[in-house]
């Protein structure tokens, strides 16, 4: 169990990320998401090994293939599905969470709890690379460069493989470029509402697709993403003028005509997750960050 500490440290206003991105381990706790996905810390995470039979871990130095034991195992086991699927090997694995969750030093806004992990696009020819090697290759775009649809290496195995992660019920939702649903909405069919639902446009996303976990059974800690899945869809499939918005006026933003009324000066400014403190965080995170 993760205990709940009452008075906060000295040092609770020390940058939250630079605590967090000095922990080289995992807390000895047990698993426990805290928080919310972007203002939150992982207790008890585990490492994804660096290579498995149908995955790599990429970009190692990051430190970051931490993550809660359910999504550890959700990549394994959607990896095993996508070599079967004939996505090549299997899954090159992208960022999950630092060792003990928690705002990092640079990139994500969320990956804080140990449920978000990022795949890549890059369909794996090898599962031998080197560290060196998985820190100079790149994934591939399947987004085109302005943004408006899918480059020519989408295709029928892309599109099965993010079913297959989309229909997994420990999955909330899964983030993609917003020209992706466009391709798959111009055939989806009611059957495809159960899984297509939780796939949603965000800006880029080119290279890579996140997945996010629901928050596990029991994780009493662990705050659920509020609006749901089936709210922003209105019950549907999401592929409405919503989504629609993202080729049109997210590209071609207005411009607003009238002056903007000036904020109060005295009005708080609402922070980046670098620039949390300890004290922004839930109070639980100080124990992750104190264990052993």
């Amino acid at each position: 169990m993760v205990p709940i500490l009452a008075p906060l440290p000295v040092g609770a206003e020390g940058l939250a990320n630079q605590l967090f991105g000095a922990k080289a381990a995992p807390s000895r706790q047990d698993p426990m998401p805290i928080g919310s996905y972007a203002k939150g810390c992982s207790a008890g995470s585990v490492e994804l090994p660096e290579s498995g039979p149908t995955w790599q871990a990429m970009r190692l130095s990051r430190e970051r293939n931490f993550g809660h034991p359910m999504m550890i195992q959700y990549l394994m086991d959607l990896s095993q599905e996508a070599a079967a699927l004939g996505w090549g090997k299997g899954l090159y694995i992208g960022d999950i969470s630092q060792p003990r969750g928690g705002p990092m030093t640079s990139g994500h806004a969320s990956h804080q709890i140990g449920l978000d992990a990022d795949i890549w696009w890059l369909a794996p020819q090898r599962l031998n690379l080197s560290r060196a090697e998985r820190e100079s290759l790149s994934s591939i775009p399947m987004r085109s460069a302005d943004q408006r649809s899918v480059t020519s290496s989408w295709g029928p195995k892309a599109h099965a493989l993010l079913r297959a992660a989309a229909s997994d019920p420990r999955v909330d939702r899964i983030f993609v470029a917003a020209a992706i649903k466009i391709e798959i909405c111009k055939t989806a069919s009611n059957a495809d509402k159960a899984w297509l639902q939780k796939v949603r446009p965000v800006a880029g996303h080119d290279t890579h697709f996140h997945v996010r976990l629901k928050c596990p059974k029991g994780a009493r800690l662990c705050e659920t993403q509020k609006p749901t899945v089936a709210e922003l869809s209105k019950g549907g499939m999401g592929c409405d003028d919503t989504l629609m918005w993202w080729v049109t006026d997210y590209l071609n933003q207005p411009k607003d005509t009238k002056k903007k009324k000036p904020k109060p000066e005295d009005e708080p400014k609402k922070k980046h997750p670098r620039q949390f403190t300890m004290a922004d965080l839930p109070r639980q995170c100080q124990d992750v960050l104190a264990s052993p």
